[in-house]
């Protein structure tokens, strides 16, 4: 091996900001952990994270929650998805996504995706004819974000609600409009791999007043949901505050506390995130084995892992790539194996949706490998990352 191995960790985040931490230690000596256990005068940190939140994202109303998985459930029931409904959602996505839609005893109807990476539309409309689907529960996947513009005019035309899981998106835009701001509501995730780092949490954001009252209802808001920041009117909850049942899906103070100093810090996280993806990319471009996502020009994306594709590699050859990158330090995840690894899982493995025949998604996923780029990577150290991976490239047989 010419080069230095790669020596650093793709899962170590940046440290927790002082300020955050800080922030962290009044709540821990207030004892008040609970969002709803504040005193005469104190907003309390989740209504402050709303608040906030609701602000940088340019929307009306956002309720902090437990974790993304419980936005994705939370946001379906709001929206009246009820069990035995259909809900149409992307073949390429992780876990929790289709695992949302089956913990309400819905069925995920899966639509195919293109060599972008992105919902196909034509699939989608041609899916949602034939379901009856009234929702889509669209997952931004790694971060790619299909033609929102013309997905916005389908959707409306064949009467499909949206509910987009941005937690590869926060902070992404299409045409200058934030994702999340497409539909009826955007799902986010505070989960250390995110974009903001609580360990765990959530966030839901959405302008309709009576489909955030259902849902803060759904999270557990009891009768206190006049001490939300980013909350609908308390005449809203008039009937809803009785026909709802509690879920108890609520952040607590302190992880709102971490997250408050972060966001305050996102733009610039974004744009470092951005300068390590495209470092990677620019050398990966240069091989004619690799295939990248295309990005069209009305995107603005967050870049905080990277995708490729060796079109047509067989598997035994994509492992001994693996192999061959994992020797070097570099850690690749790869979508096409045939048994789900630690986050990564395809449609296949999903035994609690239907088994679906998605012959398209089931190619691109086969040559299809993904990196995560934390923020504690140098440019320096992208530089190596790629040169690896196009030195294992190299190696592959024609």
């Amino acid at each position: 091996m010419s080069r230095p191995p790669f020596s650093g960790s793709f899962t170590q985040q940046e440290p927790i900001p002082d300020e955050a931490i800080e922030a962290a230690l009044t709540v821990l000596r207030s004892g008040r952990l609970h969002r709803y256990n504040t005193v005469p005068g104190d907003e309390g940190q989740a209504a402050a994270l709303e608040r906030d939140y609701a602000a940088w994202q340019e929307a009306r109303f956002c309720l902090a929650l437990a974790s993304g998985g419980q936005a994705m459930q939370i946001a379906l029931r709001a929206a009246g998805v009820s069990p035995g409904d259909r809900v149409l959602s992307n073949a390429f996505t992780l876990a929790p996504v289709p695992g949302a839609i089956a913990a309400l005893g819905a069925e995920p109807v899966l639509v195919e995706i293109t060599e972008d990476l992105v919902l196909d539309l034509d699939d989608l409309a041609q899916k949602a004819h034939a379901s009856g689907a009234g929702w889509l529960l669209l997952s931004h996947m790694r971060g790619h974000l299909c033609d929102m513009d013309r997905l916005v005019g389908l959707a409306e035309a064949l009467g499909v609600r949206i509910i987009e899981d941005c937690a590869h998106t926060m902070g992404a835009r299409w045409n200058g409009r934030r994702s999340g701001n497409f539909g009826l509501a955007g799902c986010f995730s505070t989960q250390t791999y995110k974009h903001l780092n609580a360990g765990e949490g959530g966030l839901l954001t959405s302008d309709d007043a009576a489909f955030m009252a259902r849902a803060t209802v759904l999270s557990g808001s009891y009768m206190l949901y006049d001490r939300h920041g980013a909350g609908p009117a308390p005449d809203t909850y008039a009937d809803i505050r009785l026909d709802t049942p509690n879920l108890s899906a609520r952040m607590d103070n302190l992880r709102a506390a971490i997250l408050r100093p972060q966001l305050a810090r996102i733009d610039d996280a974004i744009a470092r995130w951005n300068a390590r993806h495209d470092r990677v990319a620019g050398h990966l471009s240069a091989c004619a084995r690799i295939r990248l996502p295309a990005r069209p020009p009305q995107e603005a994306y967050v870049g905080s892992s990277i995708q490729f594709l060796v079109p047509g590699i067989a598997a035994e050859a994509a492992r001994g790539f693996l192999a061959q990158c994992a020797a070097r330090g570099v850690e690749l995840k790869w979508f096409g194996a045939p048994e789900p690894v630690g986050f990564t899982s395809a449609h296949a493995s999903w035994r609690y949706v239907p088994a679906q025949a998605l012959p398209r998604t089931d190619r691109i996923l086969s040559g299809l490998f993904d990196m995560r780029l934390p923020l504690t990577f140098t440019l320096e150290d992208c530089d190596l990352i790629a040169r690896h991976i196009l030195d294992a490239a190299a190696a592959l047989p024609a």
